[in-house]
């Protein structure tokens, strides 16, 4: 029996490959045919995932999908996508635009679908994924567990949503900028880990796994905060305020045997991303789309089938889609005010400035952490951890000791007009932080 049904799904595999190989995908970018974008045509033979692919594809390139069209009856997939840059221009760069072309085109059709796009396997640092219980200062204290255990966080990203935290962290090791790959040091550093993650919080569980693969970080998050069931809401944590809550629907249109999937929500970027990543996690096909992005809200249509060819079929799955996809919306919702550090990367930075946030009584509610040519640019999100407004001092007080040059306040006006002085550059954690490390404050050996 096994190996019947391995023959078989080798010769189904086989198949896939002949009709790839018969109509491979074809990509055509247009940018005289629409007044203000540019329009993206892929067509290509339908499988499932492709249209998650395509969108990660564009995402990663931060384009703005200001509209979109699909249709993947039968075995053709079928998008048209009209996008724009940052400035919300037509996309002319050439190296783009070849990018596209051989991401999505013929070069790229015997490549899985579920590829991770723009991500190479891991030869230069370990990923560390993190879920746990969300609390103030739980960024700080992981990243002082990292520093004191030698690790140098050279990238992380950081989400939070209902109550649950979600992190991918790619660190190297202190002395030789390696990956980590000793299992008796990789073993201690996922134990400290669970334990800072559980904290004091027993009734939900962490959990700390270390990969040297090939990974896409919006993608992980988005499944280890679905696999943590982040979208289950108690009655304490529902909005206080349901006007910033997405408007998400569900209706069976029985005649075609659909479910029809609306979405009305405040459009930014990447929405598009994580409604069809999430759809495609729980395992349902998109046969048509209507996306309408050009103004302040967003207005997503699909129509769609489980894997197994069925509408959705019980009042429950409806509330679960509903919730799931609420859920994806606001995990990247970007709450608190915006902070952006760039430095000069050293071991250790993360830990520090978090602590200085931690100190400050500010919690982060989202972050992402990049390192590139020795520069260190992250960006946090924060807010009070008593949930009050963020003081303007407590934001000044911080910058002069991190450095109003180097600590830029965005999005709120009131901060950026602090009277006080520019801090030089040259105190920037020189001698600042040498003293004071987590270890000395024994904050660390307590997860031990």
């Amino acid at each position: 029996m096994e190996v019947n049904m391995s023959f078989s799904h080798d010769m189904d595999d086989e198949y896939e490959k002949l009709i790839r190989r018969m109509n491979p995908p074809r990509v055509v970018i247009d940018n005289d045919s629409c007044k203000n974008a540019t329009v993206i045509r892929v067509d290509s033979a339908n499988e499932h995932g492709i249209l998650l692919e395509v969108v990660q594809v564009l995402t990663d390139l931060n384009l703005i999908i200001t509209k979109a069209y699909i249709s993947s009856d039968g075995c053709w997939f079928m998008d048209v996508f009209n996008v724009t840059d940052q400035d919300g221009n037509k996309v002319t760069n050439e190296g783009v635009l070849d990018y596209i072309q051989k991401s999505l085109g013929p070069e790229s059709c015997f490549i899985s679908s579920m590829r991770s796009v723009g991500v190479t396997p891991s030869m230069d640092h370990t990923a560390i994924e993190l879920t746990g219980s969300d609390r103030p200062g739980l960024l700080s204290e992981v990243s002082a567990v990292l520093t004191h255990l030698k690790c140098n966080v050279v990238g992380a990203e950081v989400w939070t949503h209902n109550t649950r935290a979600a992190a991918v962290m790619h660190v190297t090791d202190e002395e030789t900028g390696s990956p980590i790959s000793d299992p008796e040091r990789l073993s201690r550093i996922k134990a400290l880990l669970c334990n800072v993650l559980k904290g004091s919080n027993k009734s939900r569980g962490a959990k700390t796994v270390v990969s040297h693969g090939v990974t896409h970080t919006d993608r992980r998050l988005h499944q280890m905060m679905f696999a943590d069931r982040d979208y289950e809401r108690s009655d304490n944590n529902e909005y206080s305020d349901e006007k910033q809550r997405p408007n998400v629907s569900v209706v069976n249109w029985c005649d075609k045997d659909y479910s029809v999937v609306t979405i009305r929500s405040k459009d930014r970027p990447k929405l598009l991303f994580d409604t069809v990543c999430t759809l495609t996690d729980m395992k349902y096909v998109v046969y048509h789309a209507n996306i309408d992005a050009e103004g302040q809200e967003c207005y997503q249509e699909y129509y769609i089938r489980h894997v197994d060819g069925s509408p959705v079929k019980s009042d429950a799955e409806r509330q679960r889609v509903i919730h799931c996809l609420e859920a994806a919306i606001e995990r990247r919702v970007s709450e608190g005010l915006k902070l952006e550090l760039c430095t000069t990367d050293r071991v250790g930075l993360l830990s520090d400035v978090t602590r200085i946030f931690r100190e400050n009584s500010l919690t982060v509610t989202r972050a992402e952490v990049t390192t590139k040519g020795g520069k260190a640019m992250n960006t946090f999100y924060v807010g009070d951890a008593s949930g009050y407004p963020v003081d303007s001092k407590t934001i000044d007080s911080i910058r002069q000791v991190i450095g109003q040059t180097i600590l830029k306040v965005k999005g709120n006006p009131e901060e950026l007009k602090s009277g006080s002085q520019e801090s030089p550059t040259r105190f920037l954690f020189g001698g600042l932080f040498k003293s004071r490390s987590f270890v000395n404050f024994g904050l660390v050996r307590s997860y031990s």
